[in-house]
Order: structure tokens, then sequence, then C-alpha cells
């Protein structure tokens, strides 16, 4: 049998964004290594440079750039050298023409809908000389059975849909991942097994809106969210499943309830709020208001009371006075969240919201993103400190990134504990007696390992 073009060829790929996007990339490395590539931890190594782009977050749009600056010289040095393009940003014409026009070293450009034809586009650009641009618009079906390359043995991800139907006024996503679309609950099950059986004990389902998950069976009749959830939860193996990202709009009560009677369920979520002022809320078009997603909060720690949330706050929304800002702080205290990320508005061409007026200065915004940024840490603090005492179960992952002596991993509550250890412990569950509090984690000494 002949050899493929790409067989030997180093690949190495660059991710920005989101967990969606993290999927994406473990899919198109799972797909290179079916074509016997080697993968490299260099750029400058590589043969094939692979860069998955985002379009919500600023600062992936000015790292993408400048990244792809970079390979301009090791272009130059080699002239075979493939630099590809993918994700949230190829979805955007202005974007691949700007590409085109500015940036010629480009060799292929595909989008979020055709991830499974990349192999066949590399081969393609290499047998015939060429660049190749490859972007649909949306697709009806989805692509299942690909491979993919997971970053850790024991730990998951697993999308259970695709595309969203929400268009908040300041996110692209509608126009970048496309409609909604649902798998068959069966598919799902089906690759919750197969991870099992390798090893994975932890999963988390992604979806652009989770909660909106509704999935045809093989007899025609329809499952939701909560519905999947208790499915997966007798999956044998699978010890912890998570979500993300969930919106407030179709949080079910019925979804409250898997907390309560799915054991495999982790007591988190993450519950993007936006913001704290209703009028700042309709402005963005996120269907409910403050005091509407107080009462989901209540709910939830009504029938979870350990629960651990994280949240979504953008800062500096068109329009957004003081008081308004006041409100999403205010909101910060009352919650008390364990973790939020925080962002600085920044226009998206093609949604409503880059057409508003009074937009807001950035120096006003920069001021009112140190203050969110005070309140959520001196929360999130807290609310760690309170963990001190406590045995929590660690999924051990690895070794710290900032500290190699130490191991490192996540509570159910998804907090991140690090912990004198043995290699051995890799991969397991671990108990954790939390014997210290910081802003961002915390430090634990082992009691037990399951």
């Amino acid at each position: 049998m002949s050899m493929s073009i790409l067989e030997g060829k180093k690949y190495n790929i660059t991710t920005f964004g989101c967990q969606m996007n993290e999927h994406d990339s473990e899919t198109i490395a799972g797909m290179l290594q079916e074509e016997k590539c080697v993968e490299t931890l260099s750029r400058d190594e590589a043969d094939i440079a692979v860069i998955n782009t985002c379009s919500i977050r600023e600062n992936a749009d000015k790292r993408f750039f400048g990244t792809l600056g970079q390979l301009k010289k090791v272009k130059e040095r080699n002239p075979h050298y493939m630099v590809c393009l993918c994700g949230c940003m190829m979805q955007q014409e202005h974007i691949t023409e700007t590409i085109k026009k500015k940036y010629p070293w480009v060799d292929i450009i595909f989008g979020t809908h055709n991830i499974d034809r990349f192999p066949k586009l590399l081969r393609d650009a290499y047998e015939e000389r060429r660049k190749i641009m490859e972007v649909k618009e949306d697709r009806s079906d989805i692509a299942e059975g690909l491979p993919s390359k997971r970053l850790f043995k024991h730990k998951a991800f697993v999308n259970i849909m695709y595309g969203c139907n929400n268009f908040c006024t300041y996110c692209i996503v509608p126009y970048t991942r496309g409609r909604e679309k649902s798998r068959h609950p069966e598919d799902i099950l089906l690759e919750a097994e197969k991870l099992a059986a390798d090893g994975v004990k932890e999963i988390t389902l992604l979806g652009q809106n989770v909660n909106s998950y509704r999935g045809l069976d093989a007899g025609g009749q329809e499952k939701d969210f909560a519905d999947l959830i208790y499915l997966l939860n007798e999956v044998e193996g699978i010890e912890r499943i998570r979500f993300m990202t969930s919106h407030p709009k179709d949080l079910s009560h019925k979804l409250i309830e898997a907390y309560r009677d799915c054991r495999k369920l982790c007591d988190y979520i993450h519950l993007p709020v936006q913001s704290g002022s209703s009028r700042i809320l309709k402005a963005m078009n996120r269907k409910y208001d403050r005091e509407e997603y107080l009462r989901l909060v209540h709910k939830l720690r009504e029938a979870v009371p350990n629960i651990t949330m994280s949240t979504d706050i953008i800062v500096g929304f068109p329009s957004e006075t003081e008081e308004d800002f006041k409100g999403t702080l205010s909101l910060v205290r009352e919650v008390k969240y364990d973790s939020a990320f925080t962002f600085l508005y920044s226009r998206r061409k093609g949604t409503p919201a880059a057409q508003y007026e009074d937009q807001i200065p950035e120096e006003v915004k920069h001021e009112r993103f140190n203050r969110l940024v005070e309140a959520v840490n001196s929360e999130s603090a807290a609310r760690n400190a309170a963990c001190v005492g406590r045995v929590e179960k660690v999924l051990v992952e690895g070794r710290s990134k900032k500290d190699k002596g130490v191991l490192t991993g996540r509570t159910e509550g998804f907090k991140l504990v690090d912990f004198q250890g043995d290699e051995n412990l890799i991969g397991k569950i671990a108990d954790v007696e939390i014997t210290e509090g910081k802003t961002f984690s915390l430090r634990g000494r082992v009691r037990q390992t399951l």
C-alpha cells in the first residue's frame, strides 16, 4: 500500500478561545494522527501549523494576528511549510478577505462546519501545490465518529450539540457556528461508553447552550438536556459529569432535580449572567432579568446547598451607566460566585451591538473592569477560605504547571487544588484535606485514594 503524502509530517496546533475550540483541536489532532502525522510542540519545527481561531475574545483576536505574523518568517525559511487556519474567525468573510490580501503565506482556510474535511484539504494542497479556502455557512448534518487526541487520559470533552439560536446582541457565535443542532442521544451514550472503556472518569458536555439540547432518539422521541444527564448517569465507568455552558433562560426545574438525583453530576454550574442590570440585559437580548436570575440561583442553592457557581460578566456594554454597573457589583456580592470570567465589551462586526450608540469610552470600561475584578476576587478568596478543613474528592490531573513538585487536580466543584503526592495518583480520585484557601486555588494534603 502506498504511503500517504502526510505520513511522517510534523504538526503543531495553536488553539484560541473556548472549550468548543479545544475539543475541535483534539479532533483535528486525532485526524492528523490517523494520517500518521507526528505532533511537535514547536511551530518552528513543524511541517504543518494549524491555528484554531476565536471570534469572541478580543485578546484572542490580537494574539492570533500576532502569531500569524510570526509564521511569515518560518514560511520564508521553509517554502513547504503549511499554514492552516480554522475556527470561528474563518466563518467571517471580512476576516478571510483580509487574510487573503495581507497574509499570502496562508495555505489553507477552513471553517467550523467542515473540520472533518481537513485531511483531504491538506492532501490536496500538497499534491496540487495550491492554496485552498473551503468555508461552509452551515451544514444540515453532524459528522459522527471522528477521532480525537485527548489532552488527558482520564477526562474528555463530549459535544452534545452545535450552534446557537439566542442571538445575544454582542455575540458573533450564531453567525459563525450556525443554528442549533443536537446529536442523537444514542450517539452521545455510545461515545461516553467508549471513553469510559478507554479509562475516562470525567466527561464535560459541550454546547453553546447545553440547556437547549433537544435530541431525537431512535424511536423519534425527543430527549431534553436533563433526560440526557439521567441517561449518562448510568454509564458504567464514568464517575463525573460536567457541562459548559448554560443559559439562564433555559435552566429548567427538571435539570435542578437532576443535581439531586444523579450522583455523577458534579455540584457545579457555570451560569453566565453578563450584567446585573435588567436594562442592560434587555439590550443584550438575554431574555431574563436580574430578578429571574437571582431566583434561579436561590433554587439551585436550595436544591444543592454546596453547589459551586461561576459566571461570565461583560463590562462596558453600550449605554451602561454607573448605576447599571453598580447593579453588577451588587449582584456579584449577593450571589457570592466562586469564580467569574470577566470581559471588557468589544465591538464585533456583524453584531447588532456594534451599531449601538453610546459606546462606552475605553478608560471608563477599564476603570469599571478593575473594580469588578476586585469584587470578584474578594468573593472568590472568601469562598476558598471557607473550604479549609474540608475533605474534597479531587480528580488528579498531573503535575502543576507552576510548581512541578506538586500534583494538581479539580474538586467536584471545579476548584483547583495543589498538593504533594506520587505520580501514581494521576488519573485517580483522591480524598484531599484542604489546608489553605487562596484567591484562585486551594492547597491540601492527600487522605485517601479511590
